[in-house]
């Protein structure tokens, strides 16, 4: 499965981004979906995850209440609104499949490029 993210850009504290992930190939209904971001010097991490039908989602800690994964699997599209964003929250994002439920980076098989998302004090 081939995925592409979008939709990072600049934004100041406060403000607000919607990323997109658009993925192609196979059956996007059978794959959990992961948002992961790295930042300059510093590990990619996990920020979201949602599973294939949408029922169960995952939030690391530090996006709890600011950010909001969800899928509409008619548009094999998943998404990431991301509200009261804080410098911490600059880095590259990433969407990632996996037929695993997982938080962990390794259990995800596919990975679209990255979208800049940077936040500005």
């Amino acid at each position: 499965v081939q995925l592409q993210a979008s939709g990072g850009g600049f934004v100041q504290v406060g403000g607000s981004l919607r990323l997109t992930c658009t993925t192609f190939g196979r059956t996007f209904t059978s794959y959990n979906m992961g948002w992961f971001r790295q930042a300059p010097a510093k590990e990619r991490e996990c920020v979201a995850t949602i599973t294939s039908r949408g029922g169960t989602t995952y939030y690391s800690d530090f996006v709890k209440g600011r950010f909001t994964i969800s899928r509409d699997n008619a548009k094999d599209t998943v998404y990431l609104q991301m509200n009261s964003l804080k410098p911490d929250d600059t880095a590259v994002y990433y969407c990632a499949a996996s037929r695993l439920v997982s938080a962990t980076m390794t259990d995800y098989n596919y990975w679209g490029r990255g979208t800049q998302v940077t936040v500005s004090s």
